[in-house]
């Protein structure tokens, strides 16, 4: 019984509201602004080419699929954020409805996610980068331009544009929350701009034809689209993890999470009919910058420069709340014992986890130099949806075992939602390629491994129980 021991939710506010460690510094705006900061970047820019030559001009059927998926389970996560606005986003919510093991199991999970994001997501923005760079006619020594093996017939070793991004973020987040969120704000204002800048300028260059057959490949390559656009909406999720950093997170984390959202999918929708309305969707086919290649294609240079110098700032914001939102998990799992105490240490000065922040900068930055995009993208997906089927899973738990325990957010439609939230995340998981599922639960058994064998025995609960 102790693998389902539980966390007390009374104990946990206290506990919070009492705590002098991290600086409660976010309002509305700037987590709705970490929410579009972490959603726009890969997904809009990279993935979009993709599902167009997938699902054809129905990738906006496709984008809204996987933006309903998505909003399913944010009901449940702005219910759990405004209810219980502890650092640890669902890893939190799991140990105080689910049990500790199912904690552990979310947390490592999430941990995976949210470091082979920025690793995946630092490749990405070198490839925009050096791609920008030779505009200009400069380029780097093809040693340092990949990770080995990346390109066919170069020898490539290191790439040394995603580790120094990487480095950039990590020490932009360790000095302190506060300054992360005002460069944050800052890039995702240009980034919004240029995608505004992209449906005003390429709307006048749609041709309706275009957009005839609709749906070339049937709802198979609708759903197999959508499977892989959800990628496009991961980020949202990471808003609840600044719980503990947000100045009134019963109002303000329920408004970041369902804004950054809707935000966005109204941005992806509008992208899609454009860039398929300009462009025969099979013409995408192995094309890395699909949104600048149609803007180029309209006759538009000088708005398809703007759009790669957005996907450079876009891909930034995304590194870097992914980031944020893995040390805050990971801080929250060490603070329960799970993980060594020292992850949990607050720097006296700066009011952030310091060590964390730059092991876990190091460790994936070196990743993302060594280890080719397409590895590293396998398991973003699965793991993000399973995370949002947990969440709904612990929404209906504890309204049955805390009916009475004040909810300033409620999950509206339950239990129809939450089980709605868990069937859309489900039918994505089953669209996903075999050798993810393999990766997946390679992971997992690495994690059951560390939980038995130091977790268990040094967790908190466990600690109080003796």
């Amino acid at each position: 019984m102790s693998l389902f021991r539980k966390k007390n939710i009374e104990h946990m506010l206290q506990a919070s509201a009492q705590s002098a460690g991290l600086k409660k510094a976010l309002g509305a705006l700037d987590l709705t602004f970490l929410g579009i900061g972490a959603i726009i970047g890969t997904g809009i820019f990279v993935l979009t080419g993709t599902g167009a030559v997938q699902a054809g001009p129905a990738l906006m059927v496709a984008f809204l699929i996987a933006a309903v998926a998505c909003c399913f389970a944010a009901l449940a996560y702005a219910e759990f954020a405004s209810t219980i606005p502890v650092a640890g986003s669902i890893y939190t919510y799991s140990y105080a409805t689910l049990g500790e093991l199912a904690a552990w199991v979310i947390g490592w999970d999430l941990m995976l996610e949210y470091g082979l994001a920025t690793s995946a997501v630092s490749v990405g923005w070198s490839g925009y980068l050096q791609s920008l760079l030779s505009g200009f006619g400069i380029s780097l020594p093809a040693a340092l331009s990949a990770a080995p093996g990346a390109l066919p017939g170069t020898h490539t070793l290191f790439n040394l544009p995603a580790f120094l991004v990487m480095m950039g973020i990590t020490a932009l987040l360790s000095v302190g929350v506060r300054e992360s969120t005002r460069v944050n704000n800052i890039m995702v204002a240009i980034k919004v701009v240029v995608v505004l800048l992209v449906i005003a300028v390429g709307a006048f260059h749609v041709q309706p034809a275009n957009w005839h057959p609709f749906m070339p490949n049937g709802w198979n390559g609708v759903f197999g689209a959508a499977a892989v656009m959800f990628f496009a909406f991961i980020g949202f999720d990471s808003v609840s993890s600044a719980a503990e950093e947000v100045k009134n997170p019963k109002r303000d984390l329920p408004v970041g999470i369902i804004a950054s959202l809707a935000v966005c999918a109204v941005l992806y929708v509008a992208v899609a009919a454009v860039v398929t309305g300009i462009v025969p969707s099979p013409k995408f086919a192995n094309v890395a910058h699909p949104v600048s290649f149609a803007l180029q294609v309209a006759g538009q240079p000088w708005v398809a420069g703007f759009i790669d110098l957005g996907a450079v700032l876009g891909m930034l914001t995304v590194i870097l709340v992914m980031s944020y939102g893995q040390t805050r998990i990971i801080f929250a799992m060490s603070r329960d014992g799970l993980l060594p105490a020292v992850l949990s240490r607050v720097h006296p000065r700066f009011a952030t986890p310091f060590l964390t922040t730059w092991i876990v900068g190091l460790f994936f930055g070196l990743i993302g130099a060594l280890v080719p995009l397409n590895v590293l993208a396998e398991l973003i997906n699965i793991g993000t949806l399973a995370a949002f089927s947990m969440v709904s899973i612990a929404v209906l738990i504890l309204r049955r075992t805390h009916p009475d325990l004040p909810r300033a957010f409620r999950c509206p439609g339950v239990p129809v939602v939450p089980v709605l939230a868990v069937a859309s995340c489900l039918f994505l998981m089953v669209n996903l390629q075999p050798i993810t599922w393999i990766a997946f639960v390679a992971w997992l058994v690495i994690g059951m491994v560390i939980y038995f064998g130091y977790s268990r025995h040094h967790s908190r609960l466990a600690r109080n129980a003796q």
